[in-house]
C-alpha cells in the first residue's frame, strides 16, 4: 500500500513502513530521503483528521523514542517537522484512514507477548525440521528479532528449561 501526503509518501510492504520524502517541501521540513521502520517496532499510531483549513497527520511512535507533547493548537505545526509524521489534506484523508487501519492490523497481527509462541503454535506432527523452518520463515519476515529467533530455536532443540 502506498499513500501520498503533503510532505511525504507512506509505503507499507513486507513488514516495513517507509516514509519517503522528496522535493521542495521535504527540504523545508525534515529533509529528503527514506526512513524504513520495521512494523514490529511501531508502538502507536497517532492520527489527527484534517480540518477545513488545517492539514491532518499520521504519526508513528517507536519504542524507546523521545516523544514530546505539543502545546495546545500546535500539534499540526509540530508534526510537520517530525520525521515520523506525514501530513495530509482533507481530500487525502480517506486513503490515510485506510493506511492507519492496515498498519494497526499489522501491528496487532505481529504482536507476540511471548518469544516462545511460535514453538507452541507449531503443528505437533511437523517434526523438528519443519518447526525450525517455520521459525526461520518468521525470522525472515521480521516477525521475530534475532534474539527471539535464537531463543526459540534453542528451546525447540533443547526443550523447555
Amino acid at each position: 500500500m502506498e499513500v501520498k501526503g503533503v510532505n511525504g509518501t507512506v509505503i507499507v510492504d513486507s513488514g516495513f513502513v517507509t516514509i519517503a520524502r522528496k522535493g521542495f517541501l521535504a527540504r523545508a521540513g525534515v529533509g529528503k530521503g527514506e526512513k524504513r521502520i520495521p512494523l514490529r517496532q511501531i508502538t502507536a499510531v497517532q492520527f489527527k483528521p484534517a480540518g477545513m483549513v488545517v492539514n491532518g497527520f499520521i504519526q508513528f511512535s517507536l519504542g524507546g523514542g523521545n516523544e514530546r507533547q505539543s502545546r495546545l493548537g500546535s500539534q499540526s505545526w509540530d508534526a510537520a517537522s517530525d520525521e515520523n509524521s506525514v501530513m495530509f489534506t482533507k481530500q487525502q484523508q480517506p486513503q490515510f484512514e485506510q493506511l492507519r487501519s492496515s498498519i494497526e492490523q499489522g501491528i496487532t497481527a505481529g504482536y507476540n507477548p511471548s518469544a516462545g509462541a511460535p514453538v507452541a503454535t507449531a503443528a505437533p506432527d511437523q517434526g523438528l525440521v519443519g518447526q525450525l523452518n517455520q521459525l526461520a520463515d518468521l525470522h525472515r519476515q521480521g516477525a521475530l528479532t534475532d534474539q527471539e529467533f535464537q531463543a526459540a530455536k534453542f528451546r525447540l532443540i533443547n526443550g523447555p528449561r
